[in-house]
């Protein structure tokens, strides 16, 4: 049943919810879910969720990743990744840094993307050393 070679992070998750479970209520934790069953109820996971094929949600996500294979009604906020799967079925708005929908997939709803972090220090004109050199350089002058 277990093996050696199964240690792959999709592989291994720190909570399931399996096919023939059904769930209400809110759900908190941290850690990778892995969700099989039915849900009704909002998900708060400090972690990646990964939705299977014949899973049904209700509610709302917030996860750091989302993988979806299933269906889910619900709003949804991903810190990272969305990635809805051929077989998914999304009824609802999201808010993600970043979205992959495959051929196939329904999604039905409002996307916002969220913006990386801030990028000032990255920029050219609001480089802290050229900003020193620039006021050096008038100074002198």
């Amino acid at each position: 049943m277990f093996s050696k070679g199964n240690s792959g992070a999709s592989n291994s998750f720190d909570t399931l919810i399996g096919v023939n479970s059904k769930f209400e209520g809110n759900i908190e934790t941290e850690g990778t879910l892995r969700i099989d069953g039915r849900i009704i109820g909002d998900l708060r996971i400090n972690g990646d969720i990964y939705v299977g094929k014949d899973a049904s949600i209700s509610g709302n996500i917030y996860a750091n990743n989302v993988y979806i294979s299933g269906k889910v009604e619900g709003n949804i906020e991903s810190k990272g990744i969305l990635k809805v799967h051929s077989s998914a079925k999304l009824y609802g708005d999201i808010a993600v840094y970043s979205l992959v929908t495959e051929e196939g997939s329904l999604f039905e709803g409002k996307c916002k993307m969220l913006a990386a972090a801030p990028v000032e220090e990255v920029l050219p004109g609001n480089n802290p050393k050229k900003s020193k050199n620039n006021s050096k350089a008038s100074v002198t002058e």
